[in-house]
């Protein structure tokens, strides 16, 4: 194997963290942007979230007294899992490194991984509001993962692999697949998941603070400086991952299928315009949206596992 050979894979998974690190942070701002504008104010320049990861970046490193290494930990793992996830799924291109080894059902868990560890950090520090969020995700993580994994194995029947790189290059290849009812069903059961666990409207409102309503917000509270800046670019990277993921399958029109830098600036850039077509859609629906109680929260998750189970089971009647 040529240095050239070693050397192309490690440029693909840099080029795809470096535009998940830095995307996520800037779709997070095009969607505040747009809301700002729709509710008639000015709003923050797109790219303030960026700004606002440096400050925190600058800022003292402050940790509750109580607190272990699981608090200190956290963002890291959090960090960590978004990053190996994005290197190896098939966002630019569908022959990421490792594809072979990027199964859907894995990734999934390596990014509930990042999920779990924050949820205990909260839970470390021994503040009310942080066993109240994480008790809260926990509980919205258990009914919205049953969902998200039938879901995946609607999806995963009629290509007869769980592969994601795989079942993106089938979507490009054989555009039936695409538009059948099972895959069109498992990808609704998909979205609502996305907005459950990325906490957006209507299951959490990011932008809030109220103690009766945050989940998420609840269990980051006692965090700050660079332990925050962590936890902010991890969460936008988790996002911009997770419809990076809808939109490939959903539409994989764009993305590389062929070795070499051009297809693989193409992949990047087309890349760029689903997800922010995506963030503004979300947006959108976000304005004209109010947050649900939280007990009404399981019956929207409940209809995501409903829509996975007819599309599991359109798949196997309709192969």
């Amino acid at each position: 194997m040529t240095g050239g050979q070693v050397l192309a894979p490690i440029l693909v998974a840099g080029a795809q963290i470096v535009i998940v690190g830095v995307g996520g942070l800037l779709l997070l701002g095009l969607m505040r942007k747009l809301r700002s504008r729709l509710e008639g104010r000015v709003g923050p320049p797109i790219h303030q979230p960026l700004l606002n990861v440096r400050k925190l970046f600058r800022k003292q490193r402050v940790r509750p007294e109580e607190s272990s290494w699981v608090f200190s930990a956290a963002p890291v793992v959090l960090v960590a899992t978004a990053v190996v996830v994005a290197a190896i799924s098939p966002l630019a291109t569908t022959r990421p490194p490792l594809g072979r080894s990027a199964d859907f059902f894995a990734i999934v868990f390596v990014l509930l991984l990042g999920s779990a560890a924050l949820a205990l950090a909260a839970l470390d520090t021994g503040t009310p509001f942080g066993g109240m969020g994480s008790s809260r995700a926990m509980t919205i993580g258990a009914i919205a993962e049953p969902a998200l994994l039938v879901a995946i194995l609607a999806m995963s029947i009629p290509a007869h692999t769980s592969n994601l790189p795989v079942l993106v290059r089938l979507g490009l290849t054989h555009p039936q697949m695409i538009a059948s009812p099972g895959r069109i069903l498992a990808l609704g059961s998909f979205a609502i998941i996305i907005l459950a666990e990325s906490g957006r409207l209507p299951v959490d409102n990011p932008s809030t603070h109220l103690e009766l309503t945050m989940i998420h917000e609840a269990m980051v509270l006692e965090y700050a400086g660079p332990d925050l800046a962590l936890v902010a670019t991890g969460e936008a990277m988790r996002f911009s991952l997770l419809l990076g993921l809808l939109v490939n399958l959903l539409a994989p029109w764009g993305i590389a299928d062929r070795p070499g830098a051009v297809a693989l600036v193409i992949g990047i850039a087309m890349l760029a315009v689903k997800v922010a077509l995506a963030g503004v859609c979300i947006a959108i629906f976000e304005v004209f949206t109010a947050k649900l109680r939280l007990f009404r929260v399981p019956e929207l998750l409940a209809g995501g596992f409903v829509l996975a189970v007819l599309g599991t089971v359109t798949a196997l009647v309709v192969r």
